[in-house]
């Protein structure tokens, strides 16, 4: 492979991953603006009261909680399923790129990705709450 084919190899991923990034912060925007719009349409008038603290419930704490509220059309749900949305963004960059790297066959760069791959999901599923 010339350098000139390499080249454009990579010109080609960085266009595909810019495209999966937009589209990617696109769908989370839409789904948390839909979901922000139904909130305020059914609780927008509600009073508030900060006096005690109110975390959300245990089925919005979890991905699998999460969707299935949002199919519920649990109004809460959905604008947390966009911000889900929204963290997964990144995290499929790096996967793709991942893939990216792997068909490329250049071993130091899948080893960096997949150590920053696995670092983000260890975060995510196992950070501190």
């Amino acid at each position: 492979m010339t350098s000139n084919q390499s080249r454009v190899s990579d010109d080609a991923v960085e266009q595909l991953i810019g495209r999966l990034l937009q589209i990617g912060v696109l769908i989370a925007a839409a789904i948390t603006l839909v979901g922000g719009t139904l909130l305020l349409i059914q609780h927008g008038r509600s009073p508030v009261d900060y006096s005690t603290f109110r975390g959300e419930p245990s089925y919005l704490r979890s991905l699998s909680g999460i969707v299935a509220a949002a199919f519920q059309r649990d109004t809460r749900a959905i604008v947390q399923l966009g911000l889900a949305f929204l963290i997964a963004t990144p995290i499929a960059r790096v996967a793709f790129t991942l893939v990216a790297f792997a068909l490329q066959r250049d071993r130091v760069y899948v080893g960096v990705t997949l150590l920053v791959l696995a670092l983000l999901l260890f975060g995510l599923l196992f950070g501190i709450a």
